[in-house]
């Protein structure tokens, strides 16, 4: 592990700062005592600086925002995040050329930040047939949004000359605030209302999630250590099933949910397990908060209607 001092107050620069990401990172900076100035997307390719409309596909916007915000530290997480997004084109425009526009402007700078942390996806490994997935592991995108993101990192490689960029792949996390579409808050949303049936798709997938609260801690810790370069997971290494989701709502609920597979919801190339190892990222920032993940399920449940 690479020891830390305290860090001195920064200016971060946060993208995707109202996003369900974005809200926990923030409050974990603003702990840690670092002034955020946060772009939030405002549509697809916007984002918003301060009440100001920036397009992340607008390049002399962006290279004018950037320059006026002349961040020490950079944390890269305004994306389109969903698997199942629609708009393929506008999936690859942001998080590909979305994020070169901004690895352009922040290159452009009379003093580059310290750090770039650009995140990126497990979704990248596919089907990898492996467990745990080291970072090592050969991709093998199963679909559009793991291919950008995995476009993305090459793209950024390109600046390791000029920018300490650090690519972060996080594994499934969850948490108070992600959106219905995602599988965990769909389930706990049915059994906070008490449905007594819910619709889903691929019924045997196994994920690696954690905390939201944890996968934040993260982030603010490798601002501190900025590791110019490096390639890491961001996980738990420990595979849920949905069946072992859905038993642990039935205990937190106190009844048994029906499960109707719905072929709508069903996608054809389905990442079946994915499971990682945390290996690297512990040896640069330390071991995680240990966040039971049916105590996740609990403060999700306990949140109203």
């Amino acid at each position: 592990m690479v020891s830390r001092t305290e860090s001195a107050r920064r200016r971060v620069l946060l993208t995707g700062h109202s996003g369900f990401t974005g809200h926990y990172v923030r409050r974990e900076l603003e702990a840690a005592g670092h002034e955020v100035i946060g772009l939030a997307q405002a549509h697809a390719g916007g984002i918003v600086a301060d009440g100001l409309s920036v397009d992340l596909l607008d390049r002399a916007a962006l290279n004018d925002a950037v320059h006026a915000i002349a961040p020490d530290a950079v944390i890269h997480l305004a994306a389109i995040a969903f698997v199942a997004h629609d708009d393929v084109e506008s999936l690859y425009r942001v998080n590909v050329a979305g994020t070169r526009n901004l690895l352009a402007a922040l290159a452009s700078l009379p003093q580059a930040p310290r750090a770039v942390i650009l995140a990126s996806s497990a979704n990248v490994y596919g089907n990898a047939g492996v467990e745990p997935i080291g970072e090592d592991t050969p991709p093998a995108p199963s679909n559009d949004y793991a291919v950008s993101k995995l476009a993305m990192e090459y793209m950024a490689r390109l600046w390791l000359d000029r920018l300490p960029v650090t690519l972060v792949r996080p594994f499934n996390y969850t948490g108070v605030g992600q959106g219905a579409q995602f599988l965990i808050p769909k389930i706990v949303d049915h059994f906070r209302r008490g449905a007594r049936a819910i619709d889903l798709g691929n019924t045997d997938v196994a994920r690696d999630f954690l905390d939201v609260r944890a996968v934040a801690v993260a982030y603010a810790r490798l601002l501190e250590v900025a590791p110019a370069g490096a390639v890491l997971n961001l996980c738990g290494g420990r595979a849920y099933t949905l069946a072992e989701v859905l038993a642990m709502m039935a205990e937190i609920a106190g009844y048994a949910i029906e499960v109707r597979v719905n072929p709508a919801f069903v996608r054809s190339h389905e990442v079946r397990r994915l499971v990682g190892s945390s290996a690297r990222l512990s040896d640069c920032i330390g071991a995680l908060p240990e966040i039971a993940f049916a105590d996740t399920l609990r403060w999700m449940y306990a949140q109203p209607v």
